[in-house]
């Protein structure tokens, strides 16, 4: 049988692919590299192809120039203590016990390199031949004042324990405060070790002192003893060849201790302050702070070289009395000024309003202002007269407690014409003639024919004056027992039933949120500060502050010269005898424009040692970097918000962080902040309830300089509350929030909300009592509470700088305190 051969001339060609098939495995990791974002085909390159690979050369190369480069930093570091002009290392020695010698102390370290000096009471200079090196110390007594002003500008700290004595609370307090402002390289020396008894205890006192200290500076690795010549001579060393680790905010700046200070005799003489120029380069443009004596312009700046010997064995040789002005003020030199000048400010004022004239006078308003509108403002229902269907026979007073939704057959119904100004004068004369106590109304029934669960009439019985004000103080009593450990409304406020609410909060608005509510500051033009708009503005805080800081790098006197700076005004009897040279007399060069003054915001943490709250414009002792203020801040909650609001706090609780915020100078850069407060108002040192001493100051807090705004609302709020009075599903009349008609009538634009989570608004009024009508999202508890939030705006006070030591001003009579207390806000 013969094979059919099929004939495939009539198909079409195919063509077969040659390309490899790709497996359904193949296609899920295409798939994942696609949905992680790889794009198929294209290889992965580094962007510099010279340092794909790197030989054995390169590498120790690029290592060798960091090791090079660090050590370029290290010697800029050291620099300015080498040499024989070079400038001596600064060693403050604070005595944290009651019987503590710096003076002793700093025998025995200079017995230990065979070092013959004089002791004093002042600042003064040892030269150390073995590590070739120039110390200064500072002997310290302590004095909390001096304590911190010593440590802020010295390179070495050295705290002195005792051996047989406990650190007391002053001791602790200095301790605290010296670590909280920022402190440099730290060492620790024990006193006193030799009078332990029996001698087998001293390690154990040793590792006690050693554990005391590490709970505040873990890196503390040991503990020197002064009974000990070899760790004395260690410490020596240390002290000689250690880099100073320094501090963060003081080497932004030029700073120096003041050797020596001489006083001009008349007003127009100048005051000359004697020391080494230390951190950036000092310039006479810049003010200077002057310890608690405050800013101050320069007049010149000159070279004080140390005299000098010829040679050894010889008399010394002073050089001439020439002298070598390094530096002198321009043009560009700061003035004393802290606030704007009027007439720039008045002058803006003009051009901004030049056509405020012209326009017409705004409408009286009629309501409150919830975020940008005042509501009801076009029409005024009072003054509208509506037809509305009452009972027949209904007096003008009764008429105000129907609502408009009133279900009946009209039968007995009649329109009335509703006149809000002629009730007026009816409301004020309401007798038995009227009524109101014998009135009764069938029940009212449910739409669907059902009976309400809540059976009354229409038009509430409300009780005579006598009652209803036995009532509301029932109300408001059991209320106040609630709220002593109910936290949900701190803000809460009560208005007297005599006390219109619309005059009593007539700066307080409504906000819809206080997160991204616009606020309006054209509200606020009438009650701000009278020098608000003197204040410095700063709109760009991050640019202006890296060119302040870039401007102090370059030029003026360099770092390590010994300087003559004459100041000018500082001629002041008060201040010449003030000055005692045992205390530490400090000179800080400030930044461009940090004499000027802004509304300052400071982070606050309140210390959990404390134990107690404070009170929103308390008074305080603050510190932030060289300056020290007495100020009354207002606390706010921090974060940021679109719209730069932030809640009040009336109270700051132990634990608690917040914002506090006053009218201060200007601080570029994140500089540490303590805050202090007078606990003890009597003299001297007091016995406290735990049979502790105490001191009359407490550390209560620390924080840090945040950047300053006056943009910044910090607006207080307070919230009414009501009682639901009767409920009818979504519908609530509430009573107690506010007690006359035209309070409702103004404030019935702001939404309503209730403790568990409720929120509605104000439908209309009923009556002249303050009972309105109100209408929820969901039904109500009746056991929950109708709130309404109000808030105005909260200016700072201005603060005042402190010329007096700080346990002085703790410790002092009650003559030097009151002033203090004049720190009020214009």
């Amino acid at each position: 049988m013969p094979v059919a051969v099929a004939n495939h001339s009539h198909r079409p060609t195919t063509k077969v692919s040659h390309k490899p098939f790709k497996s359904k495995a193949a296609s899920k990791h295409e798939l994942r590299d696609r949905a992680k974002g790889r794009v198929p085909n294209e290889r992965g390159q580094r962007k510099t192809p010279h340092q794909q690979v790197m030989s054995k050369f390169d590498r120790r190369n690029q290592a060798k120039q960091a090791r090079l480069t660090k050590h370029k930093e290290h010697l800029k570091e050291t620099s300015v203590f080498q040499g024989k002009d070079g400038a001596p290392r600064i060693v403050a020695v604070v005595p944290l016990c009651a019987h503590g010698d710096a003076k002793a102390a700093i025998k025995q370290l200079n017995d230990s390199l065979d070092i013959d000096a004089v002791v004093t009471d002042s600042n003064f200079r040892v030269s150390v031949d073995r590590f070739k090196q120039k110390l200064q110390y500072i002997p310290l007594r302590r004095d909390l004042n001096a304590c911190l002003d010593a440590t802020r500008v010295a390179d070495f700290v050295v705290v002195i324990l005792s051996g047989h004595e406990e650190v007391d609370p002053l001791g602790e307090l200095i301790l605290r405060s010296i670590e909280s402002q920022g402190m440099s390289t730290l060492f620790t020396l024990v006193q006193g070790l030799d009078k332990v008894e029996p001698a087998k205890q001293r390690t154990s006192t040793v590792g006690s002192l050693k554990s005391f200290i590490t709970h505040f500076h873990p890196e503390q690795e040991k503990v020197y003893s002064l009974d000990s010549r070899q760790e004395c001579s260690n410490l020596m060393r240390s002290l000689c060849n250690t880099t100073p680790k320094g501090v963060r905010w003081r080497d932004d700046r030029s700073w120096m201790l003041a050797e020596d200070i001489k006083f001009g005799t008349n007003d127009s003489g100048l005051t000359i302050i004697t020391g080494v120029v230390r951190g950036r380069g000092l310039k006479a443009d810049r003010l200077v702070q002057i310890g608690d004596w405050g800013a101050y312009q320069v007049e010149k700046i000159v070279e004080a070289p140390l005299p000098k010997n010829a040679k050894k064995g010889e008399d010394i040789v002073v050089e001439g009395d020439a002298e070598k002005t390094l530096n002198e003020p321009s043009e560009d030199q700061d003035d004393l000024n802290e606030l704007a000048p009027e007439d720039v400010v008045m002058d803006a004022d003009d051009e901004a309003g030049a056509g405020a004239d012209l326009a017409a006078e705004p409408a009286p308003k009629k309501g409150v202002l919830l975020d940008e509108h005042h509501y009801f403002s076009d029409a005024d229902e009072e003054e509208k007269k509506i037809k509305r269907k009452l009972p027949k026979g209904t007096s003008n007073y009764q008429s105000a407690w129907y609502l408009d939704d009133v279900s009946d057959s009209g039968s007995d119904m009649e329109d009335v014409e509703m006149d809000g100004a002629e009730n007026k004068g009816e409301d004020e004369e309401i007798g038995a003639e009227d009524g109101i106590e014998g009135y009764a109304q069938p029940e009212p029934t449910e739409a669907d024919g059902e009976p309400s669960e809540y059976p009354q009439t229409e038009m509430m019985d409300i009780p005579d004056e006598d009652e209803d004000a036995q009532q509301l103080a029932h109300f408001r009593s059991r209320k106040r027992e609630e709220a002593e450990d109910d936290k949900e409304f701190p803000d809460e406020i009560e208005l007297h039933p005599n006390v219109l609410a619309r005059e009593r909060l007539a700066r307080y608005r409504g906000l819809k949120s206080i997160r991204t509510s616009p606020w309006q500051e054209e509200e606020d033009r009438a009650h701000e500060p009278e020098e608000w708009r003197r204040l410095l503005q700063i709109h760009d805080y991050n640019s202006s502050r890296s060119r302040a800081v870039r401007e102090a790098l370059v030029g003026g006197v360099e770092p390590g010269t010994r300087v003559h700076v004459y100041i000018r005004g500082l001629a002041d009897p008060s201040i010449a005898a003030s000055y005692k040279p045992s205390s530490p007399i400090t000179l800080f060069s400030l930044l461009r424009h940090e004499n000027k003054k802004t509304s300052v915001n400071y982070l606050f943490n309140l210390s959990n040692d404390y134990g107690k709250s404070i009170k929103s414009k308390e008074e305080l002792i603050v510190q932030c970097g060289p300056r020290r203020m007495v100020i009354k801040p207002i606390f706010s909650h921090s974060g940021s918000t679109p719209n730069d609001v932030h809640k009040f706090c009336r109270f700051l609780h132990p634990g608690q962080s917040a914002i506090a915020s006053f009218v201060g100078p200007v601080t570029w850069g994140a500089v540490p902040v303590m805050f202090f407060k007078r606990t003890v108002p009597a003299p001297g040192h007091q016995t406290n309830v735990e049979g502790q001493e105490d001191i009359g100051l407490s550390l209560v807090g620390t924080g840090t300089a945040l950047p300053p705004s006056t943009s910044r609302v910090v607006a207080k709020r307070v919230i009414l509350t009501g009682h639901p009075y009767h409920i009818h599903k979504k519908i609530v009349t509430v009573r107690y929030m506010f007690f006359s008609r035209e309070d409702v009538e103004w404030f019935k634009a702001l939404p309503l909300w209730t403790r568990r989570g409720r929120t509605g608004f104000i439908k209309e009024p009923l009556g002249t009592h303050g009972y309105f009508k109100a209408t929820f999202d969901e039904r109500i508890n009746p056991q929950d509470a109708v709130g309404v939030s109000l808030y105005k705006r909260m200016w700072p006070r201005h603060a005042t700088p402190m010329q007096r030591p700080l346990l002085e001003l703790a410790g002092g009579d009650g003559q030097a305190q009151g002033q203090t207390e004049d720190v009020t806000m214009e």
